[in-house]
């Protein structure tokens, strides 16, 4: 993990294991199961802005099994440990088809969410040297979101839409209690700003709108 963005290194997969073990229990999931590919589902690094990107978790989930065939981890997990890992990524666009799965992807997406996910996001966004807002229009209204160029875009284009991705009940409702924190921010960023007062909610609204 030593090669990891700040927004992805060791506190990140703690937190993700953190979270996968409390839905577990929730959901009543395989903690044999979910608990590897929590550990384990980043342990292939690939870069936000890399063209590699969507395959990421395919590479991770190889790269797992060979880890855990290492360790004579039981052979007749690999293959849930193994889906769990490849469907967790926003970017790999993939189905969960188990419990297990749907827990390691929300885990992971609550990631991106609250006070850690607006912490996360901004220090990725240092890392490869993006703009905090762009100058002309700091919430996307008029323009379309760029998260490419600045990270407050990366709020309207990914973040907000999350809740709606979360595939299990426990996820759904802590994802909507983290929105409230971001929400939150993006307001007093605003009055840090001067940006007239309904700004933001039109950026909201289109966000929802979309």
């Amino acid at each position: 993990m030593q090669t990891a963005d700040p927004g992805h290194g060791l506190d990140h997969v703690v937190r993700v294991v953190e979270n996968a073990e409390r839905l577990s229990l929730i959901e009543n999931a395989n903690p044999f199961v979910v608990g590897p590919a929590a550990w384990l589902h980043d342990c292939v690094l690939v870069a936000k802005n890399s063209p590699e990107r969507s395959r990421a978790s395919r590479l991770a989930a190889a790269k797992a099994i060979e880890l855990l065939k290492s360790s004579d981890y039981p052979s007749s997990y690999e293959s849930e440990i193994l889906h769990a890992i490849e469907a967790h990524s926003f970017s790999a666009a993939l189905d969960c088809r188990t419990l297990e799965a749907r827990i390691v992807q929300d885990a992971d997406r609550l990631e991106a969410l609250g006070s850690i996910g607006i912490a996360r996001c901004l220090m990725t966004a240092g890392a490869i040297g993006q703009a905090l807002y762009d100058l002309d229009e700091p919430f996307p209204i008029t323009r379309i979101a760029d998260d490419r160029k600045q990270s407050v875009d990366h709020f309207f284009v990914k973040l907000f839409k999350l809740p709606a991705t979360m595939k299990t009940e426990a996820g759904r409702v802590e994802a909507q209690k983290r929105i409230t924190i971001m929400v939150q921010f993006l307001d007093q960023l605003a009055n840090e700003l001067g940006i007239a007062t309904g700004a933001l909610d039109r950026a909201l609204a289109a966000v929802r709108n979309s």
